[in-house]
């Protein structure tokens, strides 16, 4: 799901997943997964994975693209492309909100691209623009 959270747009070009997962800016979403901080939810349909929602604590040292701070984790969300835009991805982003809640985090971030439909769903769910950089921006809301 990490491969389908990174490469959304089905236009870009698209690498095998091993020399995806190699890649080092993207290796910190999911080496040592289980960690502390870390948490998430998968969505099924038919037994099979179709989107998946998580989040992990970054250092300071080594943030995500939507790093905020060391207390903040950063959210990450995917949907197969044959299964959006049929409420999956709002699901996933209301289940780990709760999550996270639960565990007790104050707040999840996140970095979307701003041409990305689902800045949409992220604004709906009370996320708001912290930054921008390039074509993305930071997201913050508040649990």
């Amino acid at each position: 799901m990490l491969y389908e959270a990174a490469r959304w747009n089905p236009d870009w070009p698209r690498e095998s997943i091993e020399e995806f997962l190699d890649e080092p800016s993207l290796r910190r979403y999911h080496e040592d997964w289980g960690r502390e901080g870390d948490g998430g939810v998968i969505a099924e349909v038919d037994g099979q994975p179709v989107g998946a929602a998580w989040y992990r604590v970054f250092p300071a040292e080594m943030p995500g693209l939507g790093f905020v701070n060391e207390k903040t984790p950063e959210l990450s969300i995917a949907v197969a492309p044959l299964h959006r835009r049929k409420g999956i991805g709002q699901a996933l982003l209301r289940s780990c909100m709760v999550q996270a809640r639960e565990e007790g985090f104050q707040s999840l971030s996140l970095s979307v691209a701003v041409h990305n439909r689902s800045r949409m769903l992220y604004q709906r769910a009370g996320f708001e623009k912290l930054g921008e950089a390039g074509e993305s921006w930071t997201m913050l809301a508040n649990l």
